[in-house]
């Protein structure tokens, strides 16, 4: 067994880059530096996890070339780990380690030991790894999904797959994000509440030069940027266009938007605060604000949606504290429900959680 730290978060994420790649051309895994900046771990850490894929006969390395993952093994897995009655997927986008490891125990937590196998599958927010995730999975025998969307503010070209599993009546639940098309029912944190408290505690501290950093392609981002724009508007603050920087998904895990950032707040001379759609986005905008010599909260002040570390009081870091624990129980238990019910529609199996709200030290009073 892999315990939970991050060598074991990470050792679990490879394990299921490879899931979702076994079945292509491609055997090479990405980089130690890769995988430290995309889930933003120290390349020690992943080191460490690739050194037990090694022991474990899983990769191998190359020297000069990278590492690669042992295909034959790959395919000689059975995607049941268990002879348990009812199979459920878990699709995750992959991105954010420490939220997808507790959305994980979350779900276990719910799911009856020894009756329910839990097949965990990730797309790393891409449509092609959707839909070969829900292609194979559809030639399995499974119970229900749990899904994270990708892309979900894009118009998905995977409906038909989501489609096929509504005609054979199999429930889906998705969390986070969720495509409008289908009528599939979600668990979701009230993000436009969540945008009116964080932006309280900046405008209450005297801010009205606010910039804020989104990601496009994201549905939830985009109701955060919604409820930023209401709650200025709400307390008659000028939104200010220039102030808002848009970005899709993969560009958050390029070390070249550090500079991109740092650019974006050079050209905010009045600048005084920076709101951050996730974790990720604040963890690079610290780097950009260190780069540019300027301290937080002194300089520039910063609140973050989702904080999905378990470090927020220690960080200081004023926020909107990631719940993947509960969203895993809350998610787990309704689809155990829409089984036991043989139930795919909506109704009343959706969820929307209210925001839990941390005032930190990363906001000045001016």
């Amino acid at each position: 067994m892999v315990s939970d730290t991050k060598t074991g978060q990470v050792y679990r994420w490879i394990l299921a880059y490879i899931d979702e790649n076994k079945f292509s051309g491609n055997q090479k895994l990405p980089s130690e530096n890769a995988l430290s900046r995309r889930l933003s771990v120290s390349r020690e850490t992943v080191r460490a996890a690739f050194d037990r894929l090694v022991r474990d006969g899983v990769v191998y390395k190359v020297r000069g070339s990278g590492t690669y993952f042992n295909k034959d093994l790959a395919l000689s897995r059975e995607l049941n780990t268990g002879d348990a009655p009812r199979r459920i997927g878990l699709i995750l986008q992959g991105q954010d380690v420490s939220a997808n490891s507790r959305l994980i125990e979350g779900v276990k937590s719910v799911l009856p030991a020894g009756l329910v196998d839990l097949s965990v599958f990730l797309t790393d927010n891409k449509f092609a790894n959707e839909r070969r995730c829900l292609q194979t999975v559809m030639l399995q025998n499974f119970s229900g999904f749990i899904v994270d969307g990708v892309k979900a503010s894009l118009l998905n070209p995977n409906l038909d797959c989501y489609q096929e599993l509504y005609r054979r009546r199999i429930p889906v639940v998705f969390y986070n994000n969720y495509y409008k098309n289908l009528r599939y029912p979600r668990v979701i944190v009230n993000d436009r509440e969540c945008a009116d408290e964080l932006m309280e505690l900046l405008i209450r501290a005297g801010h009205r030069h606010i910039a804020g950093i989104f990601v496009y392609d994201n549905y939830q981002s985009i109701e955060k940027f919604q409820g930023m724009a209401a709650a200025l508007q709400k307390h008659g603050v000028e939104f200010q266009d220039d102030y808002i920087k848009w970005c899709i998904s993969n560009e958050a895990h390029d070390e070249s938007f550090v500079r991109s950032i740092c650019r974006f707040l050079k050209g905010l001379p009045r600048c005084t605060a920076v709101v951050c759609c996730n974790a990720i986005i604040y963890r690079l905008v610290r780097q950009a604000l260190d780069r540019m010599g300027r301290q937080v909260p002194e300089d520039c002040s910063l609140v973050c949606f989702d904080y999905s570390g378990d470090d927020w009081e220690e960080e200081g870091v004023t926020c909107s504290v990631h719940q993947g624990y509960e969203m895993g129980r809350q998610v787990a238990s309704r689809l155990l429900l829409m089984i036991d019910r043989r139930d795919c529609e909506d109704k009343d199996y959706s969820c929307v959680m209210k925001p839990k709200i941390y005032a930190g030290r990363t906001v000045k009073t001016l």
